[in-house]
């Protein structure tokens, strides 16, 4: 019996075993992720473990949920040892999940805690983390740099003034980059009632009235040009489908007065918009550069009554399944004829069109970037070991695994670093396995330089830190 979460977790075979240590220590470039860049400016001292683990962490919420715990100690006025004894009552039940892996994972790597957690162990880790936690060590920017992340991408909105970002570069104390992401997704959702109070933010920050679908082109092209200046280098969008739909100019001012003064439109005319400011988003991107990260099928808010009374991101998000071939691909094709299809990483939710994407990347390849076109590594209700094993299995059969970007943290907490860990053990047994079955050969020189490929420097590359 092997020990619990030992040295060799998840590594079976001498070669995943010498794998991972070739790629342990190398630094993290946390591409994709939710970190607050307030939160990082202002480096303030965390009051307790549960402030730091169950703070608008949804996916723990959704686990507690499961178990039947009262929202009181989970999103409501429950104190934070409630808290956290609610979630370690969650533990016994949480085989499987990875979140019991992430949850003992930053136990030990921050804490030095190796007990299981249970309600049985419960009151003596509160102690013991929180004891630590007063030693110091434990503020954003000491977190970020313990666990080696060399470069973190936020994701901001449009409107978003940068002023923390400006803060932190200022700072020369502080090893990690903290670069802006463009993540235009309020743009895009003109039929949301989010639409207009967002258009008038944007109005704000750039000082210009938004009067007509050519000024929102214009005032986004202005704010893409500051967010470059800035450093952003990638951009990111989520579509529970990507959709295809041309239409002209003279349309799509029309569809834009509609949706300005709060009028109700059609799909077809959703669609139409949503086609033509993404794909001039694209182009943009293209002219900058830019990675462009899209995120597909995702459910989100399923549950109005808890929506209406905690809002998004809260634990009520789920799989699609609808068809996304067809539109992607012609989406992709429109950009790729003119000549303005940029770096693009694709990011499926369902499983079942990891083949979709793996066969995609290669109809729009070039000699631009290598794998210029990516699939992104297994997200959200995929980040686990059978979903990271089956994404790297299908670029593996389909594309090209070696040039992968790898890992993303795709997190709002600061003790989320282990997932890459996690990954990076995941990947080692897939590659150790691969050897040990006689599959490749034992060409450690190789398979070195790989795994820390995709554990950092391929991404580094790509995305063009």
């Amino acid at each position: 019996m092997k020990q619990f979460m030992g040295e060799d977790f998840l590594l079976s075979t001498e070669t995943a075993k010498s794998l991972f240590n070739e790629c342990k220590d190398e630094p993290i470039f946390d591409w994709h992720c939710h970190l607050s860049p307030k939160e990082i400016y202002e480096n303030k001292q965390p009051e307790n473990i549960s402030r730091l683990w169950l703070s608008g962490d949804h996916y723990k919420w959704r686990g507690m949920r499961s178990c039947g715990i009262s929202e009181k100690y989970i999103t409501g006025g429950a104190s934070d040892y409630e808290k956290f004894l609610k979630w370690a009552e969650v533990m016994d039940y949480c085989m499987g999940n990875p979140l019991y892996h992430w949850t003992h994972l930053e136990l030990q790597r921050y804490f030095g805690i190796t007990a299981p957690l249970s309600l049985r162990t419960a009151d003596s880790i509160w102690n013991e983390a929180n004891e630590k936690i007063k030693s110091g060590g434990f503020k954003p920017r000491e977190l970020i740099e313990r666990s080696n992340v060399v470069c973190v991408c936020t994701t901001d909105d449009p409107a978003d003034t940068l002023e923390y970002h400006k803060l932190i570069a200022e700072d020369k104390s502080f090893s990690c980059r903290v670069l802006p992401a463009f993540r235009p997704e309020k743009a895009m959702n003109i039929e949301q009632p989010s639409f207009l109070p967002w258009l008038s933010s944007l109005e704000k920050t750039a000082g210009k009235t938004v009067d007509s679908y050519s000024a929102l082109k214009a005032v986004l092209t202005e704010r893409m040009n500051f967010f470059n200046e800035m450093g952003c280098r990638a951009s990111d969008h989520s579509l529970s489908y990507v959709p295809c739909v041309r239409a002209s100019e003279e349309e799509l001012e029309e569809i834009f007065a509609k949706g300005k003064k709060g009028c109700p439109l059609t799909a077809a005319e959703i669609d139409k918009y949503r086609t033509e400011i993404f794909r001039f988003l694209a182009k943009e991107y293209s002219r900058l550069g830019w990675a462009m990260e899209v995120h597909i099928g995702a459910m989100r808010n399923n549950n109005t009554l808890m929506f209406n009374k905690i809002g998004a991101d809260t634990g009520y998000d789920s799989i699609g399944d609808g068809d996304i071939a067809y539109g992607l691909s012609r989406f992709l094709d429109s950009l790729a004829e003119e000549n303005s299809l940029p770096k693009t990483i694709l990011f499926p939710i369902n499983p079942k069109d990891n083949y979709v994407i793996g066969t995609m990347l290669g109809n729009f390849q070039n000699d631009d970037a290598p794998s210029k076109i990516q699939f992104g590594s297994a997200w959200w209700f995929n980040d686990n070991i059978d979903g990271m094993m089956q994404q790297m299995k299908a670029l593996g059969n389909l594309g090209m695994l070696g040039k992968f970007v790898g890992m993303v943290t795709d997190s709002r907490s600061f003790l989320s670093y282990p997932r890459h860990e996690y990954f990076r053990r995941i990947l080692c047994e897939l590659l150790g396995n691969m050897v040990e079955n006689g599959e490749y050969p034992n060409d450690m020189e190789v398979l070195s330089q790989t795994v820390k490929n995709i554990s950092y420097y391929n991404a580094k590359e790509y995305i063009g830190i």
